[in-house]
């Protein structure tokens, strides 16, 4: 029986361990067409409440983050209806997108 405890913990911790980043840099694209995600065109999403987020749908994955202004508060002009994206956030996509 500790045999079969032994196998399933050496499991886990190999599925786990498929789950980690290998090194530090977090500003690239590491899944199927790799580079920086500088280098990705972000469009805009309005939220509910009427305030930007940077949006960016490389296919299989998206990126999202609030837009803020240089004092850190979020950017809730107005000018867009709520719940609306624009900009070319699909463009470069390597994977076809369904949606």
């Amino acid at each position: 029986m500790n045999i079969l405890k032994s196998i399933a913990l050496l499991a886990m911790v190999g599925a786990l361990s498929a789950c980690t980043q290998v090194g530090d840099d977090k500003g690239g694209d590491n899944y199927t067409d790799t580079g920086p995600l500088a280098d990705l065109k972000a469009g805009i999403w309005v939220d509910p409440e009427g305030c930007d987020h940077w949006i960016i749908d490389d296919g299989l994955e998206g990126y999202l983050m609030a837009r803020l202004n240089r004092d850190g508060t979020p950017v809730c002009n107005g000018n867009v209806p709520p719940n609306t994206a624009y900009g070319p956030f699909r463009a470069g996509q390597g994977v076809a997108d369904i949606l």
